[in-house]
């Protein structure tokens, strides 16, 4: 698939966005009801069974940082998510990310390119079911996460990250039970070649057409209506 298909832009009388619509995609802090990540994206489909964005290379974005500047993977693991954090505007670096994100699922499916359109991986972030607004979408991300190769083979990714967050407070029991269940059930829709992975995505391409979205000042006091994606 190289472009949106045609019949996908009948979903604005739906209350959806359109293919080239500009949308926030958001993720609160854990135990906080702050926002500390926001990646402009641009809609590439958005149906009942899937919303498909993408992150083009250079988009403006916001990352959480340590207050004295350090990016959080060159922080120690033991002291990663106990020192104070602030939030820096930075862009997007590499090559762009596919988002697929199916109605109450509790992970969203990535799909990563290396230079040259070479098909990289999938990659299942474990997460709260979307929560739709206006603007965009809101959800919080557990740590855990899961790649799957070009093979079809799958490894857990950031156990440690996902240990430590338990250890330090940010993910309590209930909630760290819940992840590893939800992980359970992706690894089932992944040994099943399920959707969204059987749908041939990784031929998907951008429209070259496409600008690249802006990052509003105001990206974290941006109003959210209740309901999921």
């Amino acid at each position: 698939m190289t472009t949106p298909r045609a019949e996908d832009r009948t979903g604005a009388a739906a209350g959806r966005w359109l293919p080239g619509d500009h949308i926030l995609w958001r993720y609160r802090a854990n135990a906080s009801s702050e926002f500390h990540i926001c990646r402009p994206m641009t809609v590439v489909r958005d149906t009942p069974e899937v919303l498909a964005v993408w992150i083009a290379p250079g988009t403006e974005c916001v990352r959480p940082l340590l207050a004295d500047g350090t990016p959080l993977h060159h922080e120690p693991l033991s002291t990663r998510y106990t020192k104070p954090r602030v939030v820096a505007r930075d862009h997007w670096k590499g090559t762009g990310v596919l988002k697929l994100a199916r109605p109450g699922d509790p992970w969203s499916v990535w799909l990563f390119w290396d230079e040259g359109w070479r098909f990289r991986n999938w990659y299942v972030n474990l997460e709260e079911p979307l929560t739709r607004w206006s603007g965009g979408v809101d959800s919080e991300d557990y740590f855990l996460d899961i790649v799957v190769d070009r093979a079809r083979r799958w490894s857990w990714r950031d156990e440690d990250e996902f240990g430590q967050a338990r250890h330090d407070g940010l993910i309590t029991t209930e909630q760290a039970a819940r992840v590893k269940e939800w992980g359970r059930a992706a690894v089932a829709l992944i040994d099943a070649w399920g959707r969204p992975f059987r749908d041939g995505w990784e031929h998907w391409r951008p429209d070259e057409g496409w600008p690249l979205p802006a990052l509003p000042p105001d990206w974290d006091r941006l109003g959210t209506v209740p309901g999921t994606g």
